[in-house]
């Protein structure tokens, strides 16, 4: 079994194709398929010891899912099965999507919620984020003055996609014993 799970909710399939950018850097020993979160139970979280997950922002700051018109459940509807999953002992990274242009009072504001999610029930959350390079007038996920996750806008940003998933990478890869 992979060390690392990759999970995923989306609406668009974007959140899914940046899993897949990150699953594509590494074997399957290291990480292990990325899965959308309306696929998955508990069980195939806590199996896990570190974790990286990934969430767009929605409408005004949501988590995807049916209450924010996604055409399926996501993380919304997947985070109450976990509210009884001990997080100690795991090692939780982020990632966030999101639109600093079209909902610059909101960007990436979905992080904060998995972050906040996982930190209570004692994950230790890594790869804060640093806020230069972005134009937003607001964002919930800015703990510290940096975002709590890798916050990207493949919206208005693309071409630093991948330049940016290389660098928190390579800052989380301490915490998450990675050859990089």
């Amino acid at each position: 079994m992979a060390r690392i799970g990759l999970f995923f909710g989306t609406n668009t399939g974007k959140t899914r194709k940046v899993a897949k950018l990150i699953k594509k850097r590494f074997d399957d020993d290291t990480m292990a398929e990325p899965l959308n979160v309306n696929r998955v139970s508990a069980e195939d979280i806590v199996q896990y010891q570190f974790l990286i997950i990934g969430t767009p922002t929605l409408g005004d700051g949501e988590l995807p899912g049916l209450s924010a018109d996604c055409e399926n459940e996501s993380w919304e509807e997947f985070l109450p099965k976990l509210e009884d999953v001990d997080f100690t002992g795991k090692t939780v990274a982020i990632y966030g999507l999101g639109d600093q242009v079209g909902y610059a009072d909101e960007f990436v504001d979905a992080m904060i919620q998995l972050h906040d999610f996982v930190k209570e029930r004692g994950a230790k959350v890594v790869g804060a984020w640093p806020t230069e390079g972005y134009e937003f007038n607001h964002s919930a996920s800015v703990v510290d003055g940096k975002f709590v996750g890798l916050a990207l806008d493949l919206d208005n940003q693309s071409g630093l996609t991948d330049e940016r998933l290389n660098a928190w990478l390579k800052l989380i890869a301490p915490d998450f014993d990675l050859p990089l």
